[in-house]
């Protein structure tokens, strides 16, 4: 199709906000799918993403609709997660498109990750339309809405579309507004093929199906293509678009969106945000490419040590449809044979663990998340440490640096002083506050990453009464005094139970831990010591009782020193015991203390 036909466009907003259900409204308003076929969150296919109201995967899908004037233009919708924990993904797929959608609840207006997604929308360059959905609502104030628009995203208000996706009120104007003020697509390489993968997901019929934006060129079946970055070469052998359902096309030329398969086999070959070139002839790479790193590590590890091979097998399956998950084999003397795996946030480790246990039916049990740590040595090198396992001693261990983010936190004006008060237990800081529009304030600053790990955003939603909102970005590393902390029963460490723990909050830690392996740990002939240490200091201790037969029963009156006889035979016997003695810790333990 002609280059000023086509419109790429992205839909960005906050999580709820209603972009699954514009898309469906926009899918119906231009006859993509018919009435028969179309059911809500058409483009949100796990059953998980319909559960929780949340797009985990970006869905692409080509539409043609044809303007007031007369003309039929070609609309490419690109769908993108709205979690801060896929932002890489939201940047690639912002760069494949020249404008955006803004989507605003008229009742909630502007939140953290609404103020998160404009900037990287400006970042790209992108022409962004407004649009305020739900009016349709009893509490929704659209004015409001409106001002919260220019005073904090600096956008004019009457660029502003109000909608209802729900009830289709509407649509027709947004996709007008489409047409008149997203750009078309300019060449970029004087018709040199320059395209960008911006996702890819695995076929078990054609192999890795990677998703196209073509900027210049044309890219059709046959040609020979080599991708930038992962320096591979591959032939075409398939081209098309998707409506929602993927079919096949003759090319795909300058501005139009799609998939491309060919002979690839393992996903790890495509690197999302890489640039598809000729072979011959070859343009420029596209900018901005990145590498995905995981920013949470997590063990996984079969609760039946039976399992762990199937366990491998639905590890492989899920990482060839999400190539930023990765994991590799580690053993634990208390769980066994398991699997250290690296995820972009604590979203996207429970979507895993959830999509282990639904879809391929595991049951698993996963260890404290942890980030990675840079560990400068006396040596001068440095170490990157995602296990406690690997710490090194202290006393090669001149610093430790953690990773920082960058968070911004929208709430009510009167929990102000509770949001700085659980910024600063989390060991972050407040650096600007700024009066949005009278009911609302937002806080700028940095947190520890290691800290927003569990309960971070369950503790701003309590707090708030559900009204307040975060995003985060990281922001680099900061030297801390990280220690690490082992948990020994009988004088033995037990690693399942070690972590790396900021030394203010160490003691504290130990404590809680001591006292929950307690009440769990089976009581043995012996007293059992479970201590908290780190390195050769002791910060906490618990002790479980012994099991004590009652060895006078048999003695009736005669003279004392036989009982007290009986009694240091006794006393001699479990010291003996303890001394050769070992515990067996359950598993059924080790699943109840990491549970809590």
């Amino acid at each position: 199709m002609d280059p000023s036909k086509i419109r790429n466009f992205s839909i960005i907003a906050h999580i709820d906000h209603g972009k699954t259900t514009l898309s469906d409204r926009l899918l119906q308003g231009t006859n993509t799918v018919s009435q028969r076929e179309m059911e809500d969150q058409l483009l949100d296919s796990m059953d998980l993403e319909r559960e929780r109201g949340i797009t985990i995967k970006s869905h692409p899908v080509t539409m043609y609709y044809t303007a007031r004037d007369g003309e039929t233009y070609e609309l490419n919708l690109i769908d993108t997660p709205g979690h801060v924990d896929f932002s890489y993904e939201v940047s690639r797929s912002l760069s494949a498109c020249e404008g955006a959608l803004l989507i605003i609840d008229a009742a909630q207006g502007v939140e953290a990750q609404t103020v998160a997604n404009v900037h990287l929308a400006l970042k790209q360059g992108l022409e962004i339309l407004p649009v305020i959905n739900k009016i349709d609502l009893p509490h929704a104030d659209v004015d409001g809405a409106i001002s919260q628009i220019e005073e904090i995203l600096a956008i004019p208000g009457e660029e502003a579309l109000p909608c209802s996706a729900k009830e289709g009120i509407g649509i027709e104007d947004i996709l007008e507004a489409i047409v008149q003020r997203v750009p078309p697509p300019k060449p970029t390489a004087e018709g040199k093929l320059q395209a960008l993968g911006y996702d890819s997901v695995y076929d078990p019929y054609k192999g890795v199906v990677i998703h196209v934006r073509v900027f210049d060129g044309e890219l059709k079946p046959g040609m020979q293509v080599r991708l930038h970055h992962s320096e591979k070469t591959i032939e075409v052998k398939e081209v098309g678009s998707f409506n929602p359902k993927p079919y096949s096309r003759e090319k795909l030329g300058p501005g139009e969106t799609g998939y491309v398969t060919g002979n690839i086999r393992v996903p790890r070959d495509v690197k999302m945000g890489d640039t598809l070139l000729e072979t011959r002839n070859a343009a420029d790479p596209l900018d901005g490419f990145q590498e995905v790193r995981p920013m949470v590590y997590s063990g996984i590890y079969p609760i039946n040590s039976a399992d762990y091979e199937h366990l491998k097998n639905n590890l492989a399956k899920l990482q060839l449809n999400d190539p930023a998950f990765v994991y590799q084999q580690e053993s634990s003397i208390a769980l066994g044979f398991g699997f250290r795996c690296g995820f972009l946030g604590l979203l996207h480790l429970e979507i895993i663990q959830e999509r282990l246990r639904r879809e391929y039916d595991m049951d698993i049990i996963a260890t404290y998340p942890n980030v990675i740590y840079r560990v400068i040595q006396t040596d001068g090198t440095e170490l990157e440490v995602d296990n406690p396992v690997h710490m090194p001693d202290p006393s090669i261990i001149d610093w430790i640096e953690e990773p920082i983010v960058r968070t911004h936190i929208m709430c009510p004006n009167e929990n102000i002083g509770d949001m700085m008060n659980l910024v600063s237990e989390k060991r972050g800081v407040v650096e600007h506050t700024e009066s949005l529009d009278g009911t609302r304030v937002m806080l700028q600053g940095t947190v520890p990453m290691n800290e927003i790990l569990v309960d971070f955003h369950d503790r701003i939603k309590s707090l708030t009464r559900g009204f307040g909102s975060m995003d985060y970005d990281p922001a680099g590393y900061q030297q801390s005094k990280m220690v690490k902390l082992d948990m020994l029963v009988n004088g033995d460490p037990v690693d399942a139970f070690s972590c790396i723990v900021h030394f203010d909050k160490a003691e504290q830690r130990g404590r809680a831990l001591a006292a929950k392996l307690k009440e769990v740990i089976p009581r043995q002939q012996f007293k059992v010591a479970i201590q908290a240490a780190i390195g050769g200091r002791i910060v906490a201790r618990e002790t479980v009782g012994a099991v004590r037969k009652d060895v006078t029963a048999k003695c009736y009156g005669g003279d004392i020193s036989r009982k007290r006889k009986l009694l240091e035979k006794q006393k001699e016997g479990k010291k003996r015991m303890k001394s050769i003695g070992s515990v067996n810790i359950p598993q059924d333990a080790f699943i109840k203390v990491l549970k809590a």
